[in-house]
């Protein structure tokens, strides 16, 4: 062998022990390589300390009601719902007229209807957003430009979202599984009505979707609204097809409880956006409110609606029920923990209030929130509305723990 050959050999066995060893080296690396989620749950910052507990005042009231602006309700003149919800004790009424009735101009029918207006129950300002993708109800303490959401019904949820934020108001998804289901994002509203009407049992996929928010980190209030359009014929009006309506469904069944910090229409729509809100069957039925004590001191740190930082501990929770319905009446208290069946308790109206225990994981969300089983509370002026309740009496919204307020 020549000596070129010999030097061209001893290159070609270095060269390839040096390729060799490159793979082996690739390979293990590959196979020690992991890939990192960047989306991987992290403990998040300490959420907003939590507000008084006791410095407040529970509030009922309506969220999703057509009055005579409304081109399909009958037999429903803003003076009578406003009257009707006044007998019944509601402290606050959201009237949501069909916006596409109006051409969007609700500023210049509903809120400028000279019936509009109450020297007890708390008006807001608010319409039905009626869409081709679904509906929902906009909130407001105060009047603003409706036009403007009605404008951009039909564009994307990026251009509708940045109006929305523009706008000041509250955006909530109305009866998300009907008929005319929500078919926008939920990153661009702040609460999901998951109790559409008297009639319970149509209402749970509404509830699943609220689950599947609730368990992806996106923290939704959940409300109710009787979605009533028909009133009962007075005077010179004269039945219609849909009067029978009246008798099983309207104003409160169901009814949205809010704990406010004062009586003011802002009060009622911040509770509504933090989440202390519960749903009752009708104003006459329980109250259900749903705490936690944080560090074991017996002393109530949180309610429904809160989102606290875990720490590793055991908490202790509390379901209690308020209402004179209670008395002598034995309810069944279901308990769902990251949408899924935790425990089941029973309570009576003798003591009315149970207690269970569990430890919230450290890193990662979890909430809790509560259903109330039982005897339906008779509605006197809306008979028939009790039997299509059946046996839900309430629900809670959750109390949410390591959820990102920045989400």
């Amino acid at each position: 062998m020549t000596l070129k050959n010999q030097i061209l050999q001893k290159l070609i066995i270095r060269f390839g022990a040096m390729a060799i060893a490159s793979c082996i080296s690739f390979s293990a690396s590959a196979q020690t390589t992991k890939h990192v989620n960047p989306f991987t749950a992290k403990p998040v910052a300490a959420p907003a300390p939590v507000v008084s507990l006791t410095d407040g005042v529970w509030l009922k009231g309506e969220l999703h009601m057509h009055s005579r602006h409304s081109k399909e309700s009958s037999n429903n003149s803003i003076a009578k719902i406003i009257a009707f919800c006044k007998s019944v004790g509601i402290d606050y009424l959201a009237i949501t007229d069909h916006d596409n009735h109006v051409d969007g101009d609700v500023a210049h029918n509903t809120w400028a209807d000279p019936e509009f207006k109450s020297d007890s129950v708390l008006l807001l300002y608010a319409a039905e957003w009626t869409t081709t993708r679904g509906h929902g109800n906009a909130f407001s303490a105060k009047p603003y430009d409706h036009q403007q959401l009605y404008d951009v019904r039909d564009q994307r949820d990026t251009v509708v979202g940045r109006i929305k934020n523009k706008l000041g108001i509250h955006l909530s998804a109305n009866h998300p599984s009907g008929k005319d289901h929500f078919g926008y994002s939920y990153d661009m509203v702040n609460s999901i009505e998951v109790w559409n009407s008297a009639i319970w049992s149509k209402n749970a996929n509404a509830i699943m979707i609220w689950d599947d928010m609730l368990s992806s980190g996106r923290k939704l209030t959940g409300r109710g609204g009787s979605d009533a359009h028909h009133g009962v014929p007075v005077g010179d009006e004269k039945p219609g097809p849909n009067t029978y309506q009246s008798k099983a469904n309207y104003a409160g069944t169901p009814t949205t409880w809010v704990f406010a910090k004062k009586r003011t229409v802002q009060a009622v729509i911040d509770a509504l956006t933090n989440g202390r809100v519960s749903i009752s069957s009708n104003p006459y039925a329980p109250r259900v409110e749903f705490y936690a004590d944080l560090n074991g001191d017996n002393k109530m740190d949180a309610m429904m609606g809160d989102n606290v930082k875990a720490t590793g501990k055991a908490v202790k929770f509390n379901v209690k029920l308020t209402g004179s319905s209670i008395k002598d009446t034995s309810y069944t208290i279901n308990v769902v923990k990251n949408g899924n069946p935790f425990g089941t308790f029973k309570m009576d109206g003798k003591t009315p209030v149970i207690e269970f225990t569990d430890t919230p994981v450290l890193t990662g969300r979890t909430y809790y929130r509560v259903t109330v089983e039982g005897p339906s509370t008779p509605y006197p002026q809306v008979p028939q509305s009790a039997a299509l309740s059946g046996n839900m009496v309430g629900l809670s919204n959750p109390i949410c723990f390591n959820f990102d307020p920045n989400f």
